[in-house]
């Protein structure tokens, strides 16, 4: 089974170390990359001038603060949509405000990950999340 991966995230940085993380981790999975919040539905719908990613993403790590539509604005939107809903959602993201962390759980994430500041974090902080893909979400790959 292929599993297909969105980061929905602005900072160019945050891109980056996400992307070398991977790199780091061999993870085989295809990465594709949203600006914000509006973009990441316009590809996953195929609108607005996007190409529809297919097949649609099994996990999205999905920061909060972005311009446009911002992460809990995204998350309200995809768990209304009946296509999308069922897609699995990892917040990264700087902010452990508590109101930020009931609302994205009441919005049914998988995880809320505090975002880790450099590289070496964020490739453990990934190898812990893919052994969690592998035995919760997608058991016997």
């Amino acid at each position: 089974m292929q599993i297909n991966v969105l980061h929905v995230e602005d900072d160019d940085v945050d891109i980056m170390i996400v992307k070398r993380a991977f790199g780091r981790l061999n993870l085989p999975y295809p990465l594709h990359i949203a600006r914000n919040g509006v973009d990441a539905l316009s590809k996953l719908r195929g609108t607005d001038g996007f190409e529809k990613l297919n097949p649609t993403p099994q996990i999205i790590l999905l920061d909060l603060n972005m311009p446009k539509m911002n992460g809990l604005e995204f998350l309200e939107e995809l768990r209304k949509d009946p296509e999308l809903r069922h897609i699995s959602v990892f917040i990264f993201s700087t902010s452990n405000n508590e109101n930020d962390l009931r609302q994205a759980h009441q919005l049914n994430v998988a995880g809320y990950i505090i975002k880790p500041v450099n590289l070496e974090s964020f490739t453990e902080t990934l190898n812990t999340l893919q052994n969690f893909w592998k035995v919760s979400l997608f058991p016997g790959m």
